[in-house]
């Protein structure tokens, strides 16, 4: 039977089910682990599962009899692809499990901002609307979703599901892409400049690539809206985040909302957490994957995929 370490245990949580693990016959779980702490509890091991360890080539030299890494996320980008291949091990992900979640929070954080709930709570809950004497106030205008245009950034599941529901919403959406691959689809696509200077909201739900990395800068976000929202839920470094930061207190754009950033967990010298206007920001700590039913779907896709290995099968290989 398989060596197995289960690495970063707590990502998933501790109200996830994961007692069929145990059916493995040799098998380690670890809380937390550290970087420092990875090639010694993996140096025996023919297969890892881990979240976001980082499996370099120093780590990977280090694990002689590792087999499999399964990763309990659909990102790779913590391992060496080639470097694993080179050395006869196999690397699979898990997808689909989140889609459902990270759009609910894409939304969420989208029609917050758009309505401007976080100014509107507080005037109520300040008292001032006590002391109005006004049965309504509208101090801070909002739009209805219908009357504005939506841009996706990326539109795979995660970006299809948002692009629906924006469009139940009565929103005009379009897309941009920087994957090459060209199908048809029910939204328009447009070039990345041309979304950046035309919609009210643009969420982000692409990988990070070279040409994504820092795709949102200073320059990118001069040329957009003055009202506009970003949502960014896809990977923290394809917004520059100190540009952002420039964007929001210039009210060059209007508002963000962001789940993941440059580094995580986000450092307390954040220009994020020292705003001109803190209520024109949502700050979330990498939650939108983390629904209860998303976590428990990751973490059996993940049993499965140790399983098949085990029995000769290989599923959702990243690295083929």
């Amino acid at each position: 039977m398989s060596k197995i370490v289960f690495l970063q245990k707590e990502t998933l949580g501790e109200d996830v089910d994961l007692e069929k693990f145990n059916n493995f016959e040799d098998i380690s779980f670890y809380e937390h682990v550290t970087q420092d702490q990875v090639i010694n509890y993996a140096k025996d091991a023919e297969i890892v599962i881990t979240n976001k360890n980082l499996f370099n080539k120093e780590v990977i030299d280090s694990c002689p009899h590792l087999k499999l890494i399964a990763l309990t996320a659909t990102g790779a980008n913590n391992v060496d692809l080639e470097y694993a291949k080179e050395k006869g091990i196999v690397v699979e992900n898990v997808s689909g499990y989140s889609t459902d979640a990270v759009a609910q929070l894409t939304m969420t954080m989208a029609l917050s901002l758009v309505e401007r709930l976080s100014h509107y709570d507080g005037y109520v809950k300040s008292g001032t609307y006590s002391e109005s004497g006004a049965f309504s106030y509208f101090g801070n205008p909002f739009h209805t979703l219908s009357s504005l245009r939506w841009g996706i950034v990326g539109l795979g599941a995660i970006g299809r599901k948002v692009a629906s529901i924006a469009s139940a919403f009565g929103a005009e959406v379009v897309y941009t892409s920087f994957s090459g691959v060209d199908r048809k689809e029910e939204y328009e696509r447009v070039s990345f400049e041309k979304l950046c200077r035309e919609c009210d909201v643009i969420s982000i739900h692409s990988p990070l690539t070279d040409k994504t990395h820092h795709l949102f800068d200073e320059e990118v976000f001069k040329m957009m809206k003055s009202s506009a929202i970003l949502i960014n839920v896809g990977r923290g470094p394809i917004v520059e985040e100190k540009a952002l930061v420039k964007a929001l207190n210039n009210e060059e754009i209007y508002g963000a909302g962001l789940d993941v950033y440059e580094k995580e967990p986000l450092e307390k010298s954040s220009g994020l957490l020292q705003l001109t206007y803190p209520e024109r920001a949502i700050l979330t700590p990498h939650v939108g994957w983390g629904s209860v039913e998303a976590r428990q779907k990751c973490a059996d896709e993940v049993y499965e995929n140790v399983r098949l290995f085990i029995e000769g099968t290989l599923r959702n290989v990243v690295n083929d």
